[in-house]
């Protein structure tokens, strides 16, 4: 027994010093490579820090609605509700997120509604929607800011991020991003 003892001991310090020390000193030495030091992306507007890679919880008609967040767009808490789809009260908030997008989409079709803005991510906090997320959404903001839905349709267009290297995942729009170039545009 003695044998097996002190090799294990050896490897539980060994594994905390490492993980504890060296190993998160070397991370944080490349974070501090990157242009924003390891802080994210941040993005500064009208006096406001915004983090462009953490979801925000727009629910104005005047802007494009991100994905739900199952821990109301809070980073400290990232995480999903771990509720399956045949739970009940999953299919009951996906319903009542159905139903208020409909209410305030009156153009739209339930069947037209993309998956991502109603159900949340795993983390909760993902900033991104699809080409057709942003799309579904065009008439409501058109109406409530009075611009042509064709000057929307570009811009969701002009602020579409290709797939990573090319071909890795899938097109995305960034709603931090797309709002923001939205309250800019005239």
């Amino acid at each position: 027994m003695k044998q097996n003892i002190m090799p294990a001991i050896r490897l539980t310090l060994f594994c905390a010093v490492f993980f504890s020390g060296i190993y998160t000193m070397a991370i944080w030495g490349v974070a501090q490579l990157t242009p924003n030091k390891g802080k994210g992306d941040v993005v500064e507007q009208d006096g406001k820090q915004h983090y462009i890679n953490i979801a925000q919880g727009f629910t104005k008609p005047e802007y494009f609605w991100p994905r739900p967040s199952a821990v109301d767009y809070n980073a400290a808490g990232s995480g999903g509700s771990n509720k399956g789809p045949s739970n009940p009260q999953y299919l009951e908030m996906i319903q009542q997120r159905i139903d208020t997008f409909l209410l305030q989409n009156p153009a739209v079709n339930a069947e037209d509604i993309p998956s991502e803005l109603v159900t949340a991510s795993g983390s909760g906090l993902d900033p991104n929607i699809s080409i057709q997320g942003a799309k579904v959404q065009v008439k409501r903001i058109a109406a409530a800011r009075k611009i042509d839905e064709l000057k929307l349709v570009k811009l969701i267009e002009e602020n579409t991020e290709a797939p990573l290297l090319g071909a890795l995942g899938t097109e995305k729009i960034n709603v931090l991003k797309l709002n923001l170039a939205l309250d800019k545009l005239k």
